[in-house]
């Protein structure tokens, strides 16, 4: 069985990790050889082998002494934007090169309790900033299906890793889309909770009333046992919404009331907005997403027509938004408390600017200049105010569809994933991938992606679920009885399709 150990998946390690038919401490070997083996992917930032295997250690003493939570031994590794004590944090910047936290993040802290061994730090975006994780200062991310291609991002390494089967599961956040694109361009299953639902404390910030945590696995099930361990209150983070534990991994699999086993999603109204089919949607895209919208239609789901008149402003209004608490939070960045600090400068204000412009790339300051424009006396009410006027009626389209549905469903991405490289040169091309990922992260609403077949180059596409507020349940139901259905987030890089 431990040459097929990184097949499996959380769920099935952790029956496994119960049944001891393997132990954390050979799992945990395992995988470590194949991150070791993979280097060439630029998946992870970081491992520490040594601490890896001690807390496996611990959690094979856990499974004796008769803890059998299902994430106890099972192997994890965190997106590089959540600080931690034992490895260094550096936001893909290198701003914060070898910085070492002095506690660790929330949902860290939270899945480390649940017995999830850490193996590593993961890939990512400069601070999160990027749709392909190519802004990373120490290299890009390769997606495993076609190397020659991105993996998405900001949370690349993340998903890259999962679907190169060097992890069971990972975590992301995801600002503007960046758990749900880079799942669809790997074919791996991720989910943005609602906003509140994970803590925000010790993940380092984008942008403050976007940030969410959440995780990327191999499927919905394993997503459900990963957020019901990341989720909960948190008094450390203002933002955290104030509700009791969700057993995720429950609501998944509850009954509709009416369902059977051919048709789980007897009663099911599924919302499909116009707006998410323009013309521009690439025709392979536009295949794979009809034919799993009939999947779901044929496993009990009613299809309605929705309305989300207003979704081509999202991109300005996040593009106007997200710079902002940009320009704000990475302030604090300036050479003095921690971080880069540039070796050569006279008077403070040179420090500043020295540091700052060796400290972040490109993009970083692209985001940091267009906040601070629209933040500046004289544009901040022609800009920034007008954009969270439109924020609240993008939210108030979504309230008026789910009046008619349960669910929103549609393409994540207008395309697969494209070329390293291709569009480095036109950022504005980069901010079009996210149009249709955007709507649901400016109304703070929960949303997933779920592998529903491939386009052109056998490259993966991704099904895209919204659900109203705090439904995250309903949407990993429905995922849920899609996987069973289908096997498309079964397939592996280098597998027939």
């Amino acid at each position: 069985m431990s040459a097929d150990l990184h097949r499996l998946g959380v769920a099935e390690l952790g029956r496994a990790l119960a049944a001891r038919e393997v132990s954390s401490v050979e799992l945990t070997s395992h995988l470590l050889g194949r991150i070791a083996s993979h280097e060439q992917l630029g998946a992870l930032l970081a491992v520490e082998p040594e601490g890896a295997l001690a807390a496996a250690r611990d959690a094979d003493a856990r499974r004796a002494d008769g803890d059998a939570g299902p994430l106890v031994g099972v192997p994890i590794a965190h997106k590089d934007i959540f600080v931690t004590r034992a490895l260094p944090t550096t936001a893909g910047s290198k701003m914060l090169a070898g910085y070492l936290s002095p506690f660790d993040a929330t949902v860290v802290e939270r899945l480390a309790g649940a017995g999830c061994v850490t193996l590593g730090k993961l890939n990512c975006d400069e601070f999160a900033m990027g749709s392909a994780n190519e802004n990373s200062a120490y290299g890009v991310a390769r997606n495993p299906w076609d190397a020659t291609r991105v993996p998405g991002g900001s949370s690349g390494g993340s998903a890259a890793a999962v679907a190169a089967r060097l992890l069971p599961a990972a975590t992301g956040t995801d600002t503007g889309g960046s758990i749900r694109q880079p799942a669809s361009f790997t074919g791996t299953t991720g989910i943005k909770p609602t906003y509140g639902v994970c803590s925000r404390y010790g993940m380092i910030a984008f942008a403050s009333s976007l940030d969410q945590a959440g995780p990327i696995a191999r499927s919905a099930e394993d997503c459900a046992l990963l957020l019901g361990a990341m989720s909960g209150f948190d008094a450390r983070d203002s933002t955290s919404a104030e509700r009791p534990p969700q057993d995720f991994h429950a609501q998944m699999l509850m009954p509709r009331q009416g369902a059977s086993a051919t048709r789980p999603l007897e009663g099911l109204r599924v919302g499909i907005p116009a707006e998410f089919f323009p013309a521009a949607l690439a025709g392979d895209v536009d295949g794979a997403v009809r034919a799993a919208l009939a999947e779901l239609e044929r496993l009990g789901a009613r299809l309605v027509d929705v309305s989300l008149p207003r979704t081509e402003l999202s991109i300005p209004v996040y593009y106007i938004i997200a710079p902002a608490e940009a320009s704000s939070n990475l302030s604090r960045f300036d050479g003095v408390r921690y971080g880069h600090r540039a070796a050569r400068y006279e008077g403070l204000d040179e420090m500043y600017r020295a540091s700052r412009s060796e400290g972040f790339g490109p993009e970083v300051k692209r985001r940091i200049m267009i906040g601070t424009y629209v933040l500046s006396h004289g544009y901040y009410d022609a800009y920034y105010l007008q954009a969270q006027k439109l924020r609240r009626m993008i939210a108030d389209d979504f309230q008026a569809a789910f009046a008619s549905c349960d669910v929103i469903a549609g393409p994540v991405a207008p395309s697969v994933a494209w070329k390293l490289g291709s569009k480095s040169d036109d950022p504005v091309a980069n901010y079009l991938a996210d149009i249709f990922t955007l709507p649901a992260s400016l109304a703070g609403l929960p949303a997933m992606s779920v592998p529903a077949g491939f386009g052109e180059g056998g490259m993966p596409v991704g099904l895209q679920l919204i659900g109203n507020y705090f439904h995250e349940g309903t949407l990993l139901h429905a995922a849920h009885a899609f996987q069973q259905a289908t096997d498309w987030h079964a397939r592996a890089p280098g597998t027939t399709r």
